[in-house]
Formats: structure tokens, sequence, C-alpha cells
């Protein structure tokens, strides 16, 4: 665990001082044609996920516009903390100008830091449901949202699990942590590794501990907030960011993760397997102020809180709130 979290903080630091490598420029002998113009009619407005479960996903809205809510019959159907059934709809009116309108929601709806009724799109502006559901608005063309789905998603996911990659999920730290620290609220990382799946590997084959791992990967996401990201972290680790949880609230949340997980049952040629997972927190809020690298001391303050609580046995959560906790003390 210590190997991984100090090639972690390399990655972190390599990936903030890289430099970008120069364009290739074309050979003066190659011959290029121009590309097609792109008929009229094939842009499309869309909605991108920014900050939620869904991080990422890219919406298309249709000629009748979307309604954005949670309930099932909704267009866009999300599970968001404060988000209404029916939150709000994002339409073009006869001129071809977007709005969003706000339809009755308890949260409200948000075009960057104000709250709005009603109010005019233009690409680039990032709306807000609820808590913590974010979305940006763009117009695109056909080529761009293919490419998108081809390239750009999977970039942000682990091909194994579809958990967010290590990249990603680092992107969201600094993101979160640096946002955190301007409002002045707190963010958790839960360092999470899953017990004994190197023993299911030698004795079951790699299938079968590839399966265990999605399904524990399943649950995790099944029990968190929209707003929280879990990544694939190295191996049999994950990561979990959950803004706008302190250090008592990330205790919490680590003793729902170790229940819903110890309720997971598994077969592997014939025999019953059960796994469980090992979990250590730490907020922002526990960071010094005047710390350099805030987001590299949280991840390292979770990775030890990790290491002790496999130390203290299979099974176990520390965080800073509480004594070392197992899981049996739970039930």
């Amino acid at each position: 665990m210590q190997e991984s979290w100090t090639r972690a903080r390399d990655y972190a630091r390599d990936s903030r001082t890289m430099e970008v490598a120069p364009s290739l420029s074309v050979r003066p002998q190659t011959s290029l044609r121009p590309s097609a113009l792109i008929p009229v009619g094939t842009y499309r407005a869309t909605l991108t996920v920014i900050r939620g479960s869904d991080t990422g996903r890219l919406v298309a809205i249709g000629r009748n516009g979307l309604v954005v809510g949670s309930a099932p019959d909704a267009d866009l159907v999300v599970d968001g903390d404060g988000v209404s059934r029916y939150h709000a709809r994002i339409s073009a009116d006869e001129g071809g100008t977007f709005h969003v309108e706000d339809l009755g929601s308890a949260s409200g709806t948000f075009v960057g830091a104000n709250q709005v009724s009603r109010s005019p799109l233009v690409t680039g502006d990032q709306v807000q449901f609820g808590r913590e559901l974010r979305l940006r608005f763009r117009i695109i063309d056909a080529t761009e949202k293919s490419t998108y789905g081809e390239v750009y998603e999977p970039s942000l996911h682990d091909e194994l699990t579809r958990a967010f990659n290590r990249p990603h999920f680092f992107h969201r730290l600094f993101a979160e942590g640096a946002h955190a620290r301007r409002a002045h609220t707190d963010v958790s990382v839960l360092m999470i590794g899953v017990d004994r799946l190197k023993e299911l590997n030698d004795a079951c084959g790699h299938l079968a501990g590839d399966r265990a791992l999605s399904s524990i990967v399943g649950v995790i996401g099944s029990s968190i907030r929209v707003g929280n990201a879990l990544a694939r972290y190295d191996g049999d680790e994950l990561a979990l960011l959950a803004p706008l949880t302190n250090p008592r609230e990330s205790t919490r949340l680590a003793e729902r993760l170790l229940l819903a997980v110890a309720g997971l049952r598994l077969t592997a040629w014939g025999k019953n397997v059960h796994l469980t997972v090992s979990i250590g927190t730490a907020s922002l809020s526990e960071v010094l102020p005047s710390s350099q690298e805030p987001h590299l001391e949280l991840l390292s303050l979770a990775n030890e809180r990790l290491c002790e609580a496999t130390r203290a046995e299979r099974g176990a959560m520390f965080s800073g709130s509480v004594a070392p906790l197992r899981f049996r003390e739970t039930l």
C-alpha cells in the first residue's frame, strides 16, 4: 500500500508540471483534402455531467426539450441530494435560444452562482440542480458528439470495474479540494482495501477475483450519494471522494459501506465466498491550512488510516473521529 501511495504521489506531482509535446507538422508533400462541411441541422444542444455519479456522461437535448428530475418518467433521471421529482426543464424557444426553467423545485436551480427561475443558456454555462449535481450546457456538432463517446468517456473509467480511474480521481480531488477551501466547506477521502482478494485470485483464478472486485464496486456505488466519486485506485484498492462531508459524516459513511460489502454473497467453483473491506478515512479539515499540498496530505492521511485498519483486523475502519471500528462491532 505504501508503494502504491508513493507512485500516486509522484504521478500527481508530475501531472501538474508535465509539458505538452509540440504538435506534429504535416510533411509538405502530404496532400490533404478539406473535410466536408457539417450539414445544417447536425448541431446538438447537450448537457455534460461535470459533478455527480455519472461524471462525464453526455446527454443530448431533443427537439421537445428535456426535464431533469428524480421521477422515473423524467427525461434525465438523477438521484441527487436535493433534486426534486421534476426539478427543471431545458428547452429552446421559437428563435432557437435555449432556456432553463425551474419547475418549483425545493432546492433551486442555479446558472453559475445565480439562482434562477428561468434563464437563457449559452454554450459553456454550468447549471446546478440540488446541492451536488452540476452539468455543463454546450452546443456541439455531430462529429464531436461521436468522438466524445468513443474517446473521452472510456478515458474516465477503469476498464474492468467501470469505476473512475486514478487520473480522473486526482483531477476531481484537486478540483473539489480547491472548491472546499474557497467555500469554507469540507471534503473527505475514503481509501478502501479489498481484503483477501489475492488469496481468492490464487485459489479460484483471476476471473473470480475480477468478478468479486466488480461486485464490490457495484455495491459501494449503489450506497453513495450522486456527488461522490468512486475510483479504482491501485489493484485491490479503491478511493472514494465525498464532497461536503466532514469527519463524523465520513465515519458514518464508512460504517455503511462496511455493512453493505459484508452483506454481499458470492460463489466461486461452487463454494461461497465472503469478502470484506478495510477503510481509512480523512477530511480536508484535518489538514493544516498552511499546507502547500493539502490534497496530497489528505490522501496520505486516508492511506495511513487504511493501513491502521488493515493491521487492526480485516473488515475494519479507522478514522480521526473514532477508534478503530471492526465490522463485528457494527452488527
